[in-house]
């Protein structure tokens, strides 16, 4: 369906009343489903909640980097702390 026409592009007998924002097809009121305030069709709304269902990846809990990183900033709190204790000495 040509978008000048001003026809469905689902449903050539009626009129549209909007454009889907990711598509950018002409589409009518049965077919149009607001989200966030804007315009989709079913399908491309439908595309959009399969991509946000997807699980990500899943990770390992602890790298050797993760370690690494918890060791320095242990050992920085500790000389964190002695330093403000010798301070407080003198």
């Amino acid at each position: 369906m040509v978008a000048a026409s001003g026809r469905c592009q689902y449903h050539p007998e009626r009129m549209g009343i909007g454009i889907c924002v990711e598509c950018r097809s002409v589409i009518c009121q049965e077919c149009s489903t607001q989200f966030e305030g804007i315009n989709r069709c079913a399908r491309c709304l439908a595309a959009r909640h399969a991509a946000a269902s997807r699980a990500p990846a899943e990770r390992r809990a602890w790298t050797v980097g993760n370690v690494l990183l918890a060791l320095l900033s242990i050992a920085a709190v500790y000389g964190l702390v002695r330093l403000v204790a010798v301070v407080a000495e003198s």
